[in-house]
């Protein structure tokens, strides 16, 4: 086995005990592993952290397990692993501090009370909630607790447009509640406790290498239960995901270049080809981007009994798929 990286890794703990640890990524015959060796208060051993043939799982392992070492207060002899490619800027740091500040001073009862307002009108706009407003900027209205328009607008993501949308709505909830420091807020800065905040960067590193690889393992799944053969229902199943979010990795399959015709083969068997190339058709003529204009042209108002509504649109995105894929293909 090749070792082609190591670092170590250091912390102190509460009882002033020195603790290290190395993180090696090693390779043999095609196959990584990432390994995580420590000793000191929590005693000795080697906890590995990936293994396998896939170097996008296993950097987002190496990744994710680095974040959360490093929030725990491990700190590497050789930084820089999780460096984006462009340095912090100041304005970005600000904004971070704004953000954990707000999160970590949150006032339950405002939170509530503005979560309760969002579900409404998310209902009213018939939107997703998260598009009226997302729980960070809650969490930070709550914390702040701006009074005036020219204050709610600091809250960092509220800017003009939210304001004229949702403004009147905020500040008549926010009315019913002391402000506990004044704005600007440019004295959070000094009232943040750095500790705290280095955590919390750290956690935000964690949650985001954590999705990466959960998408890196949704996807591994997924192309095996394509390579065996399984059906749309079979993995919707088997995967326990929503159907929408299943299209949509598959969708995202066919973009990253791997071949699913012959799951898109295996999924349209059953479907006419006459009904194909009339799917086909009506995509030449009123575009692909939107399904439901083509839903209509096809079938009509009256869609066809005994086929239930999300089937015909699996369908039509399969089609889109081998659509898209035809265009591209011409245009080069």
């Amino acid at each position: 086995m090749q070792v082609v990286f190591m670092n170590t890794f250091e912390r102190t703990s509460e009882l002033a005990q020195a603790e290290q640890a190395q993180l090696s990524i090693c390779e043999q015959q095609g196959s990584w592993s990432v390994l995580w060796s420590g000793s000191g208060s929590e005693g000795e051993g080697q906890t590995i952290w990936f293994e396998g043939s896939s170097w996008e799982e296993m950097l987002a392992s190496f990744r994710h397990g680095v974040a959360v070492k490093m929030g725990e207060g491990f700190v590497p002899v050789i930084d820089g692993m999780l460096e984006e490619r462009k340095p912090l800027a100041a304005a970005s740091s600000v904004y971070a501090m704004l953000q954990c500040y707000g999160e970590t001073n949150a006032n339950a009862a405002l939170f509530d009370a503005l979560r309760d307002w969002r579900r409404a009108k998310a209902a009213a706009e018939r939107r997703s909630a998260y598009m009226v407003a997302n729980n960070r900027m809650l969490l930070m209205i709550s914390a702040y607790v701006p009074l005036l328009p020219e204050e709610l607008v600091q809250i960092p993501g509220w800017g003009d447009s939210k304001l004229a949308a949702y403004g009147e709505d905020i500040l008549k909830i926010t009315a019913a509640f002391e402000q506990p420091q004044p704005f600007p807020l440019d004295w959070v800065s000094e009232a943040l406790d750095p500790k705290l905040f280095t955590s919390w960067i750290y956690k935000q590193k964690e949650n985001k290498y954590k999705a990466v690889l959960d998408r890196q393992t949704d996807k591994k799944r997924l192309l095996a239960a394509i390579a065996e053969g399984k059906s749309i229902a079979q993995m919707q199943a088997e995967l326990e995901m929503p159907r929408r979010d299943l299209m949509e990795k598959i969708e995202r399959l066919e973009l990253e270049g791997y071949d699913l015709e012959p799951f898109i083969a295996r999924e349209l068997a059953d479907m006419p080809s006459v009904e194909q190339e009339q799917v086909w058709e009506a995509m030449t003529i009123i575009g692909d981007r939107y399904l439901k204009p083509v839903l209509h042209q096809v079938y009509g108002e009256d869609l066809p009994s005994g086929q239930p509504v999300d089937m015909l649109y699996d369908r039509l995105r399969l089609i889109r798929l081998r659509f898209r894929r035809h265009d591209k293909a011409a245009a080069v």
